[in-house]
């Protein structure tokens, strides 16, 4: 991000409106690109966040790692620009991009000045549309990425990422990491690039978020200048993840004061009629900051960790529990059997009224918290189209949390949490932990 962009946006954020409402309207432009817009004509600056669904998962076999070194390599040099020509125009104009991607969605937030707006939407098509893949960036990229492989296999948390990862998700996308191994990436050529490209930023994985100072006219207009010469379709998406949890644990010897774990398995659908219950009570459980059941137990009582928690994993292609705890060598083992002992006792007994009421304050009260920005409602927006929720969720999702009931977090749990299922993978040199799965 440019300095000078840091400092208007700094001067902006200062200038920015508290808001008691997001009013949200559907756009379409005239060439059918739809969009979703939270007009804001109190600064002149604007927030776009464009994502394109399917991400890294969309790689082809033998090509794990293509579209990670394309989205590195997009603002590397377009059109007539190299990369050191791009970020000067960039710097000039006082734009900011950011590109991203993960395993479900490859994601471009940009920023930009109401006065630039159209130079600063003419430099990212470019980028989209047009970019370079000059011999020298594609090697410099690779290497970072290369370096960034490297670095990971010695990490005891990717370790366990990986490993459990591995055992998850079988022959699925997700099962391998999004930055792909030394081999496949150094094997990888410049067409192989351009057919990530081509397969990956195209207008039916496509959805859009606006906010701040345009209307719904000029974001019309702005869609087709924007997006309108990227290729119709891409590449299809992967089928849902067939899920392996058998329980137990995996113990991945690594030299190491601390053990580093993972656990987990199946979750629930974002589109579940339980899901609001299952986030209750998740919140209870591990993901209520220090109020939560595993930090009471297994840091507070006991001093076992800095921290542990969990947290549901909704993936376009699979759902999850996850939780994560570091402790020392010869702690892991008890602080594991504590995990085990909360996961069974919510599984049989719920919560209780103190925790469920205590849950729901937090959970509606920290809610609001999220829209400090043009670029997080935009963020905001394109995430909830993905997860196909209606344009009123805003307003009325303090509401589902707050419909949520004992009952409904007692019949989430015993069907949800599975102790029998709950799978553990352990790196480092854990006493009293053996593998037995």
């Amino acid at each position: 991000m440019s300095r000078l962009f840091l400092a208007v946006l700094a001067t902006l954020a200062l200038a920015f409106p508290a808001r008691a409402a997001v009013e949200i309207q559907q756009v379409s432009s005239p060439g059918g690109i739809n969009a979703w817009l939270v007009e804001e004509h109190s600064i002149p600056f604007v927030a776009l966040e464009i994502r394109f669904r399917g991400g890294a998962s969309l790689d082809l076999p033998g090509k794990r790692g293509a579209i990670n070194l394309m989205t590195g390599l997009i603002e590397e040099g377009a059109g007539d620009l190299d990369a050191r020509g791009f970020a000067a125009a960039q710097e000039a104009l006082a734009a900011d991009y950011d590109f991203d991607v993960y395993d479900d969605a490859l994601s471009i937030s940009a920023r930009f000045l109401t006065e630039n707006r159209d130079a600063s939407v003419a430099l990212l098509k470019s980028a989209l549309v047009e970019p370079r893949f000059d011999a020298d960036a594609i090697e410099r990229v690779r290497g970072q990425v290369l370096s960034i492989i490297r670095s990971d296999s010695k990490d005891p948390d990717e370790i366990a990422r990986a490993t459990f990862d591995r055992m998850a998700y079988g022959d699925h996308p997700y099962a391998t990491s999004l930055n792909g191994t030394e081999q496949s990436v150094s094997a990888l050529t410049r067409d192989d690039i351009v057919a990530a490209h081509q397969g990956t930023l195209t207008r039916d994985h496509l959805y859009v978020g606006a906010v701040g100072d345009i209307t719904a006219a000029e974001l019309g207009a702005l869609l087709d200048t924007l997006l309108a010469e990227l290729p119709a379709t891409g590449r299809p998406e992967p089928a849902e993840a067939r899920l392996h949890f058998d329980g137990g644990i995996t113990v991945v010897p690594y030299e190491t004061p601390q053990s580093v774990a993972l656990f987990g398995h199946a979750g629930i659908d974002r589109d579940d009629p339980d899901f609001f219950a299952a986030f209750v009570m998740n919140t209870v459980l591990g993901a209520g900051n220090f109020d939560s059941r595993l930090m009471t137990e297994v840091r507070e009582k006991r001093g076992l960790t800095y921290g542990v928690y969990s947290y549901l994993a909704s993936k376009d292609y699979a759902d999850l529990v996850i939780g994560r705890v570091a402790s020392a060598n010869d702690r892991v083992a008890e602080a594991i059997s504590v995990i085990k002992d909360e996961w069974a006792r919510i599984a049989a007994e719920g919560v209780t009224e103190e925790e469920l009421e205590n849950a729901i304050t937090y959970l509606t009260g920290a809610y609001p918290l999220r829209f400090d920005g043009n670029a997080q409602i935009a963020g905001i927006m394109v995430g909830m189209q993905m997860s196909d929720l209606p344009i009123d969720y805003i307003a009325t999702r303090n509401d589902k949390v707050r419909a949520v009931t004992m009952d409904d977090v007692k019949r989430v749990a015993a069907r949800l949490m599975d102790p029998e299922h709950l799978t553990f993978v352990v790196v480092g040199q854990p006493e009293g932990l053996e593998t037995t799965n």
